[in-house]
């Protein structure tokens, strides 16, 4: 295959990073033993923060942003795959170390994919992703330590965020009670209808708490860390059960050890980049059990011209839900 096609590329200049969609052919990407043709990709956090040149994501240039993808398999050389296969790949540093899903074609190692969960189309894996996967991560470990839906009500944080919403829809299915922590207006409607039960604002960092304050959440999903994973820890019932995965409003954690001799806390730290054993059990719970029922509500779909500016919108957290690219045209 040495035809031409379009790829969303970084480029750095004397610290000045640069986006620019590309004609481009395969033997400019990142070398792999598999080609897909990448039918699906997504925007994550991550991807708004690279594409601006933060936090040192990228570190070599250019570079195919894009750390989720979904696909068919064209050409392999390696045994498990073979072309005509619909797979996806999240993580293992793709749009980070390795060209990633803003492309029509990716070349990727075969120890990173994994062929499509029986259940789920390739939109329907794209729009869960890898923030899809962080939630049924974190509710597979919190169900491993004792979460269940008579325990009590579940807080989920940064509610509108890819993670969270698919959260509350995944939480919601399983019967448990979902309530929403959100600051953005109007967004009240838009959780309820995913599966949240009561939306609340959001704990203000200026606040100070007590080392135990009212027993209120058996479990809570947490995107934002900083003072609002601090109140959490002082806020859980007897036992419960806390799976932390960002640092959007701060990276620093306030509290003291009270919480979790006193209450017997668990505070569960989420690492998406799990092993492949890992991600095929969650995935195919995430396509059972697990299985979101909002995804179209959830999902907004663009093409690749319109990726800087929902990378824009991304960073500024006026995102809502998963912002899927569809390549496949």
């Amino acid at each position: 295959m040495n035809h031409s096609f379009k790829a969303f590329r970084l480029h750095s200049s004397d610290g000045v990073v640069t986006r620019k969609i590309e004609s481009i052919q395969l033997d400019s990407l990142s070398p792999g033993n598999v080609v897909i043709k990448v039918a699906f990709s997504s925007i994550n956090y991550k991807d708004a923060l690279a594409s601006k040149g933060l936090n040192n994501i990228v570190r070599e240039w250019p570079r195919i942003s894009g750390i989720d993808l979904t696909g068919t398999i064209i050409e392999s050389w390696d045994s498990r795959f073979s072309p005509g296969d619909e797979v996806l790949v999240n993580g293992y540093g793709i749009g980070v170390d390795h060209d990633g899903g803003h492309a029509q074609y990716a070349r990727v190692n075969a120890d990173w994919v994994m062929k499509l969960p029986l259940g789920l189309t390739l939109l329907d894996a794209a729009t869960i992703g890898v923030a899809g996967y962080t939630a049924g991560l974190s509710l597979d470990l919190m169900e491993l330590n004792g979460l269940n839906p008579q325990g009590g009500p579940i807080l989920v944080t940064g509610a509108t965020g890819g993670v969270a919403t698919i959260a509350i829809d995944m939480l919601s299915q399983k019967g448990y009670q979902v309530t929403a922590m959100s600051g953005k207006q109007n967004v009240v409607e838009y959780l309820k209808k995913l599966g949240a039960s009561e939306v609340i604002g959001r704990i203000t960092s200026d606040v100070k708490f007590k080392p135990l304050e009212k027993a209120q959440w058996a479990g809570a999903i947490d995107s934002v860390g900083g003072s609002t994973l601090s109140w959490l820890t002082r806020v859980m019932q007897t036992n419960g059960i806390i799976a932390a995965f960002g640092n959007a409003g701060g990276a620093e954690l306030d509290t003291t050890v009270i919480p979790f001799i006193l209450r017997g806390v668990r505070l569960i730290g989420i690492n998406a980049n799990s092993p492949m054993d890992i991600r095929e059990k969650v995935w195919k719970k995430i396509a059972s059990e697990y299985r979101p029922t909002h995804l179209n509500e959830i999902a907004t779909i663009i093409g690749i011209e319109e990726l800087p500016y929902y990378l824009d919108l991304t960073l500024a957290g006026k995102s809502k839900g998963r912002i899927v690219i569809d390549l496949s045209k």
